[in-house]
């Protein structure tokens, strides 16, 4: 690292402003190296996230369809998740999560995981990370168990096909897209 890295602010107040399972806001007063003071600044505490790049045994990836409020739209994404928490407050495996979550969604399962990579939706407001997955070779073990509260459709396709829907704008999620523009561009490296 370089010696003139910016040092952590120093929080001098803290409190919650919401908190609710899938929406926490906290606002931090806070003191930075340089002397700048802000009095307001806004930190949305979500739960850890995870997501999948699942490739079937014949080189398909598994991609999901799903009408999302906030846009108004539906688009294509991975398979994605939030990494809950147990009853002692721990959070769940983020590995573990990922295979129930890829299982549940589209049915697939099985073959070999890796960690592709960890991002953050937002480091400057979001405390949570994305633990992003690669998971090849897996194959359809069972129908979707899908919750009341998920409408989703499997789609199987192409790496090119991904390719095209990523620059055709239609993947929106920064967080799926990046992953899997991550994979793709591996397999163009081999």
């Amino acid at each position: 690292m370089p010696d003139n890295d910016p040092q952590p602010w120093q929080v001098e107040r803290s409190e919650y402003v919401h908190q609710l399972p899938w929406f926490t806001v906290r606002k931090d007063a806070v003191r930075m190296a340089n002397g700048g003071y802000i009095p307001d600044y806004f930190i949305f505490e979500y739960p850890d996230w995870i997501n999948v790049v699942a490739v079937t045994t014949d080189n398909r990836l598994v991609l999901i369809r799903q009408y999302r409020h906030g846009a108004k739209d539906v688009h294509y994404e991975l398979c994605a998740g939030v990494i809950d928490r147990n009853a002692d407050g721990q959070a769940d495996d983020p590995l573990e999560t990922a295979r129930r979550e890829l299982l549940e969604e589209t049915g697939f399962g099985g073959g070999q995981w890796q960690l592709l990579l960890t991002l953050s939706a937002n480091p400057g407001t979001h405390a949570n990370r994305t633990y992003c997955y690669l998971a090849t070779g897996v194959e359809l073990q069972q129908a979707q168990n899908l919750e009341i509260t998920e409408e989703i459709t499997v789609h199987l396709v192409s790496p090119e096909r991904a390719m095209q829907i990523i620059e055709q704008g239609e993947m929106l999620q920064a967080l799926h897209v990046a992953p899997l523009l991550k994979h793709l561009n591996l397999l163009n490296r081999d």
